[in-house]
């Protein structure tokens, strides 16, 4: 099973052996791929996305160790102390603002006594930053079309603060990449997200949006920079 180094290294010190544990949005179901590579009895893999939905259900079509839940994270179908680990990868910059405290609380619920949590994710990238500037763009576009950012980087201690309102306590943060490669694909794919955006917007400012997009990813081309941390808690007996 394919498992990205990135997740390899967030779950090397964790004891998941027998473990049930939770994937906070589920993605392509790596950090699934990862937890059932470290020896876990069951994982939830929860999205509220059709085409995450799709790809966690092709990725393990047989494997009943793994179970698929759509769902918003702020209100998981599960009791409380269902899961004895989560994680959260790459999971965080993606949030609205605001739906980060309600999730953090949710997570908790669902969260046995001494659970683990695993959360992963970019340390924000300097000012003037190629990478940056692009989800800049990115951003005013979202802000402008739905009035909210559609990327939020965190520093690791603003998410350790954030769980450990929740009762976690901090265990370690780590390096997982360093650099962090922001290939051409994933610059495209962020200006196809910029295009996305534009066509609720004026013509003429959606095309200046699109535009200065273009420019950014094309003048980067690809670009190895940035930080990706992974701080570990555990929830208090």
């Amino acid at each position: 099973m394919e498992v990205p180094d990135s997740v390899s290294t967030a779950l090397a010190d964790r004891d998941l052996a027998g473990a049930t544990c939770l994937e906070a949005g589920a993605g392509v179901g790596n950090a699934t791929a990862g937890l059932l590579d470290a020896g876990a009895e069951q994982v939830y893999a929860v999205t509220d996305r059709a085409d995450h939905a799709a790809g966690v259900r092709e990725r393990f079509p047989d494997d009943d160790r793994v179970e698929l839940l759509e769902a918003d994270l702020r209100a998981l179908p599960l009791p409380e102390d269902a899961v004895d680990a989560i994680t959260a990868h790459a999971l965080f910059n993606v949030l609205p603002n605001d739906a980060a405290a309600p999730i953090a609380a949710e997570l908790t619920r669902v969260a046995a006594p001494g659970a683990t949590l695993v959360v992963d994710d970019y340390e924000p990238m300097p000012p003037d930053s190629p990478v940056r500037q692009l989800f800049g763009v990115e951003n005013a576009a979202a802000e402008l079309a739905g009035a909210r950012p559609a990327l939020t980087f965190y520093p690791a201690d603003g998410l350790r603060r954030l769980f450990g309102g929740h009762g976690w306590e901090h265990d370690r943060t780590r390096t997982i990449l360093e650099p962090v490669p922001w290939t051409e694909s994933h610059l495209t794919a962020h200006t196809a997200e910029v295009r996305g955006h534009a066509k609720s917007l004026p013509d003429a400012l959606g095309q200046q949006l699109i535009t200065e997009a273009e420019r950014l990813a094309k003048s980067t081309g690809s670009s190895d920079e940035g930080r990706m941390y992974s701080v570990a808690m555990a929830l208090g007996e």
